[in-house]
């Protein structure tokens, strides 16, 4: 017969924590393994051989119950492996075992290398955006893993509550929460087909939904004062400004899909481009207000047409990302020129576009058409019938008072 129990050794600093201990006798050989996790001497019960759980608004509540789940994960696995051995028959001894527990989870099966290979799967694809999204959620649950991996099997709805806890802890909005959540969701669905673990079901009670928020738009009035403003000592400013007019102008066009127009898009006074978010194709009237932001800058020596993308060395990304925190953090000073109450940012021409439209009583279904969505189900029966000549009288109906 083979035991395995966890046993605790305390610091000889009754100040420090001690070391959490697997011991396995199997004969007359003991093997002791020490685990990655270390708790105080008044945390450990020696009797039930568990940890102590404090109570839930003690600040060490939630890092126990992580390290009480995981050294327990870790405990029945070893006794899994034993009883594997023992079952095998022949002989075998306590560093057999040691050695095929040391490399921790299955790495092939485990829940951290099946994101990551998620993760470049999304890239080889082109879904660039998806791939870094993955990779977030992947860095954030590591972090409250503490950098220690697990199996599939081991994703429970306890496991999952308490990761949401300490998201919401960290100050974390429920949409945040949820956005992890979300991508953690698809990843084990998607382990499940795959016959990694038996669905556990283990978001079922943790938010996986999506709250309302307060829409980020401003007045055309406020916009008006924006265009308003002398920026011309300003250059970093100026440019900011211009891209935050441009993407109005264009019906709340996203900054990725203005850094990626080619000036092959622009042809008999139309802009024509795909958004890289839905592949849906837009078609844009080219207007004055466009035409004059345009011509304040140099000819772009790229393909690009607008000077966000400069160079095209390979990193193009690398360019569209840089200048698009760029932009987002000047328009906090542009706002701020302007008197505006909010933290201005390139988010709000969009939504700023569709409520002036809304406001000028534009129908629903041209400004879902305007904005290029592909998904709004109340809407879609409407969009065959709109022709982009409609779009863009409404547009002109909005700049005009631009």
């Amino acid at each position: 017969m083979t035991s395995v129990r966890l046993k605790f050794r305390a610091s000889a600093n009754p100040d420090k924590e001690g070391s959490l201990v697997f011991q396995v006798i199997h004969g007359r050989a003991v093997h002791r393994i020490r685990s990655a996790y270390r708790i105080f001497r008044d945390e450990w019960d020696e009797a039930s051989g568990r940890i102590v759980l404090p109570p839930a608004s003690s600040p060490r509540y939630a890092r126990l119950v992580l390290v009480r789940f995981n050294v327990e994960w870790e405990l029945q696995r070893l006794r899994e492996i034993a009883d594997g051995l023992e079952r095998a028959g022949g002989e075998w001894g306590t560093d057999e075992l040691a050695r095929r527990f040391l490399p921790g989870a299955d790495t092939a099966r485990s829940v951290f290398n099946f994101i990551r290979t998620q993760v470049v799967r999304k890239r080889q694809l082109g879904r660039i955006r998806c791939s870094e999204t993955y990779q977030a959620a992947l860095n954030s649950f590591m972090r409250f893993r503490r950098g220690v991996d697990l199996t599939f099997g081991m994703v429970d709805s306890e496991l999952m509550e308490l990761y949401e806890a300490e998201l919401r802890n960290r100050g974390l909005s429920r949409n945040t929460t949820s956005f992890y959540m979300r991508i953690l969701r698809t990843n084990y669905r998607l382990a499940v087909e795959e016959g990694l673990t038996p669905d556990r079901r283990p978001f079922r009670h943790v938010y996986c939904g999506m709250d309302k928020t307060v829409k980020r738009c401003i007045s055309l009035a406020e916009i008006r004062r924006i265009k308003g403003l002398d920026l011309s000592r300003k250059p970093a400013l100026d440019f900011a400004r211009d891209m935050f007019l441009f993407s109005f102008c264009t019906r709340g066009m996203s900054f990725v899909d203005m850094a990626y127009l080619r000036k092959s898009d622009l042809k008999d006074g139309f802009l024509s481009y795909r958004r890289r978010k839905t592949g849906q194709l837009v078609i844009v009237e080219w207007t004055r207000q466009m035409q004059e932001i345009l011509g304040k800058y140099a000819p772009n020596p790229t393909c690009y047409l607008l000077p966000i993308i400069t160079v095209e060395d390979g990193d193009e990304r690398r360019q569209y990302l840089n200048q698009m925190m760029r932009v987002n953090r000047r328009l906090k000073d542009v706002a701020a020129l302007a008197k505006l109450p909010v933290p201005l940012s390139m988010y709000y021409s969009r939504h700023s576009w569709a409520t002036i439209a809304r406001s000028k009583h534009i129908p629903l279904a041209v400004i879902s058409e305007g904005l290029g969505h592909d998904s709004e189900r109340t809407t879609q029966i409407y969009l065959d019938s709109i022709r982009s000549g409609e779009v863009d009288r409404a547009n002109r109906k909005i700049l005009k008072e631009l």
